[in-house]
């Protein structure tokens, strides 16, 4: 039996994170008192609540063709019963509208590059760069290429969106809406289409895009390291002491020939890279990264599938966690969809996640199988320097004409912004628009010490940098998520897997048969002459990507010996594998630990559900328990420090919220990566990556002559100076956050979690951030830790990735099944789903998930019948 909510848990003292500010146009005084004055005289209640859902009673609607029956528990999940799949998708569309739209109409602002329509000029960088990349764009074509079925889905849904704005506007869709007014009072709401819908996926795919980041911090390094310095920085995934997903691939029959690209003869051509000069990434790149989420400290996923053999029940158990931004609302809407008779017509019977604004369900499990995902890591993006003359580029020794198209962006209280774009072979040119590209397109090669290729002589012309990602050209995810929504087995679940090219994911798989599988999807390059790392010479077509990996030799597993599966973002392969998939895994600390915790329970005895949430609830902090290893018996001669180095002799390497040891063992961490990879500011290493760095640390401790335990900037010259610098500040830091009295020490607070709306609670307007944003909430975890609560070296401990939902699915009975997200089912303010499942995912808890028609009417509290307007 599954642990269930229990009550409220105190949160700790306010600690406010790292804003993401979107520069909101400058009425913030007016805006305050307005919003008081409406408080104080009881409009503002009149003005929240207006747009909270009808739930019960009946509504109808143009454009329904038969009766439709939503049911909500008490956490305002909807489950939708429809006697057709243009009347299931068109409800879903209505009641994601109901509960969510803001976050839908922001969303397709920020995927469409129309930012600035709602906030003004501050936007126009954002907004042109996103143009530039044209998701919105590409959504369209998809749209246009979405099979006859598929398409009718979208459709309907957008009809239900649509129908409830009909009857719905300003303040009455949602509280923002009203506060937008101060500012903005000319905007109107724009009808939805199925390309808002199918651009969100672009969104996700960029929060999940790969290594861009980690290949402009080698970059940047590159004056000031050496290049063995840099390899010891970011060193291989460690293959001997942590696992792949898939140490023997499983043929299975039936595989099939992805469309598109094709394995060329150059693929197996030797990687060779160019180094160039990069300059600081700012601006552009982080407000993108703010808006849809970035692939910051911590973003990944856990999940896992064990066979009926470990298990209790005979049967196979499925759990997942997705690491995403601790967004306000969260990122995921829980959701049943129904088809009164389930027949080949008809043929949804599914519960899980979805993302407001889409139809479907992305996580989950119908009345046959169960799946989730993790991100693959792989490299899907390339950096590709041009050759430019006027409206032309340089291609094998000839001129070839730029694709050109000007966009027009609208700017709320502003002039509209005229924005050429340009694009080559590969992709959009980028540079000019973000100062790191710009910086390579302005001398990309400044000494030849620093090229390591040696491509043909450049061709005249300027430099620019294009951008090619898989996930800029037309793909079949919009489909893929109906097909996994009704397979029915693992040929079927490989079928959908094929079609889910964009973003490219870890797919786990079970079925009421008792099997269990692994599948890697997605669209991913097979590179020519270069391996990705670095840019590549564009005007050299050697340079190309030269075709995808064939689907059929993608890695997949079936049924394996070891009776489980666990995918954490590490390597999926070893490095026998025929083709480059990545550099930069992450190095799979979190995989190890959860196939130590596996194998360790079910020795002991047969796995259960609440198993799997304990696993998931797993704190235990590696680095921790190395730094405990190194300072046993290490003192410094100051009482107070050594009584704080004291704590981590009897600690159980728990990040538990309460810990006093981890507290002092999380200052220490990043007390240490500071003091050794810190040399000022023209010459500081990034402190990017926990994981990463965990090993780095490891190696470093048992090589105390290394050079790195120097620092002359401290006045430190050896590894055991570095140690005691390092216990001395961990403790008077945490001394000035928390007092001076170790015993009174917590990790909770100080890496508490404040839930931040994406928007206006980010305005830095006191009483609008407060209507919409909540916490702090004291939390455990850590970066790279299972419970995957993520924080960032050198800027505070505060939680700023999280575990955005959690789901255990019992194959045995999926009444039996649990689930939780971040903050609950509804988007408004001051619902009473705005943020009821917080406290439960606080705690490391699940509810019941109720999926029979049986469980779902005994959990029901609120029906809903929608019916056709006559």
């Amino acid at each position: 039996m599954l642990k269930t909510p229990t009550g409220p848990t105190p949160v700790s003292t306010p600690q406010r994170s790292r804003g993401r500010t979107i520069g909101l146009i400058a009425y913030g005084i007016v805006a305050g008192i307005v919003v008081l004055a409406l408080i104080a005289v009881g409009a503002g209640v009149w003005t929240i609540q207006r747009s909270f859902p009808q739930v019960s009673g009946e509504i109808a609607l143009a454009g329904l063709d038969d009766e439709v029956t939503v049911q909500r528990d008490a956490l305002g999940i909807p489950v939708i019963t429809a006697e057709t799949t243009h009347d299931l998708f068109y409800a879903q569309g209505y009641v994601h509208a109901q509960d969510r739209f803001w976050e839908m109409d922001f969303r397709r602002h920020v995927t469409a590059g129309r930012v600035a329509e709602l906030f003004g000029e501050s936007q126009v960088a954002t907004d042109s760069f996103l143009r530039t990349l044209g998701w919105h764009e590409i959504a369209e074509q998809e749209v246009e290429e979405l099979d006859e079925a598929a398409r009718s889905y979208y459709d309907a849904y957008a009809d239900g969106v649509n129908a409830y704005l009909a009857d719905h506007e300003g303040s009455a869709v949602s509280l923002e809406y009203a506060v937008l007014g101060l500012q903005n009072p000319d905007y109107e709401i724009e009808p939805w289409t199925p390309a808002d819908s199918v651009a969100w996926l672009k969104a996700m795919a960029w929060d999940l895009r790969g290594n861009i980041e980690t290949e402009t911090e080698r970059a940047l390094m590159a004056p000031d390291f050496t290049s063995d310095q840099i390899a010891e920085l970011y060193p291989a995934y460690p293959y001997d002491r942590n696992p792949v997903i898939v140490p023997q691939i499983t043929p299975v029959d039936d595989a099939v020939q992805p469309a598109g690209m094709t394995a060329g003869a150059d693929a197996a051509a030797a990687p060779v890279t160019a180094s160039v000069e990069w300059t600081e990434v700012e601006g552009v790149i982080e407000a993108v990264s703010a808006l849809v989420g970035g692939v910051g400290e911590g973003v990944g996923s856990n999940s896992w599938v064990v066979s009926g053999e470990l298990t209790e029940s005979g049967m196979p158990l499925l759990a997942n966690d997705p690491h995403l931004g601790a967004d306000m609302p969260s990122v995921w809407h829980q959701i049943g969809l129904r088809c009164a008779t389930v027949d080949e017509s008809c043929p949804f019977d599914v519960s899980g996640f979805g993302f407001s604004g889409m139809p479907g369900v992305v996580i989950g499990h119908n009345e046959r199988i169960a799946w989730g995902f993790t991100n693959l890591t792989t490299d899907v993006t390339d950096l590709y320097l041009e050759k430019v003359e006027g409206d032309e580029y340089w291609r094998d020794g000839e001129l070839t004409p730029l694709d050109v198209r000007t966009e027009t962006i609208e700017v709320a209280g502003g002039d509209p912004v005229e924005l050429e774009i340009r694009s080559t072979v590969h992709g959009p040119i980028v540079s000019g628009l973000t100062p790191d590209f710009t910086s390579i397109a302005g001398e990309p090669f400044t000494g030849t010490e620093r090229v390591v290729v040696e491509p043909a002589d450049p061709p005249t012309g300027e430099y620019a940098v294009s951008l090619q990602w898989t996930a800029l050209q037309p793909g079949t995810t919009a489909s893929a998520i109906f097909a996994m929504n009704v397979a029915q087995d693992f040929a079927g679940f490989r079928a959908a897997a094929e079609l889910f090219d964009v973003p490219a994911q870890n797919l786990i798989f079970a079925d009421v048969e008792g099997n269990i599988g692994y599948q890697t999807p997605g669209r991913l390059p097979i590179r020519g002459a270069g391996d990705g790392s670095m840019p590549q010479p564009g005007w050299d077509s050697t340079y190309d990507w030269q075709g995808y990996i064939p689907f059929e030799e993608l890695p997949v597993s079936f049924n394996p010996d070891e009776g489980y599966i666990v995918t954490a973002n590490n390597a999926i392969v070893d490095r026998d594998y025929p083709y480059l998939l990545t550099n930069d895994w992450d190095y799979g600390w979190r995989a190890a630990r959860i196939v130590e915790l596996i194998e360790r329970k079910a020795a002991k005895s047969p796995l259960t559900a609440q198993d799997m949430l304990d696993i998931q609830g797993d704190e235990q902090f590696w680095m921790g328990i190395r730094l405990a290893a190194v300072y046993d018996g290490f003192t410094t001669g100051e009482d107070d420090v050594d009584a704080a180095i004291e704590l981590l002799k009897t600690w159980d390497a728990q990040n538990s919220a309460d810990s006093a040891a981890a507290a002092y063992a999380n200052v220490l961490w990043d007390e240490l990566v500071q003091n050794l990879f810190v040399r000022g500011r023209e010459a500081a290493a990034p402190l990017s990556g926990q994981g990463r760095l965990f090993l780095v640390v490891d190696r470093l401790l048992e090589d105390p002559e290394s050079e790195w335990w120097q620092n002359p900037g401290l006045d430190v010259s050896g590894q055991e100076e570095m140690l005691a610098r390092t216990a001395e500040g961990a403790y008077k830091r945490l001394a000035k956050l928390q007092g001076d009295r170790p015993e009174r020490w917590n990790w909770g607070s100080l890496h508490a979690l404040s839930l931040t709306n994406g928007t206006f609670g980010e305005s830095g307007i006191a009483p609008i951030e407060w209507l919409f944003n909540r916490g702090p909430y004291s939390v455990g975890g850590g970066s790279s830790v299972v419970d995957a609560t993520g924080w960032t070296l050198g800027e505070g401990f505060q939680t700023v990735t999280v575990p955005s939902m959690r789901m255990i699915v019992d194959l045995s009975d999926f009444d039996a099944s649990g689930w939780n997200h971040l903050t609950g089912a509804s988007g408004h303010a001051f619902h009473p789903n705005y943020t009821d499942q917080t406290e439960t995912w606080q705690r490391i808890e699940v509810t019941p998930w109720a999926f029979t028609p049986d469980a779902v009417d005994d959990a029901t509290t609120d029906t809903l019948t929608l019916v056709p307007a006559s």
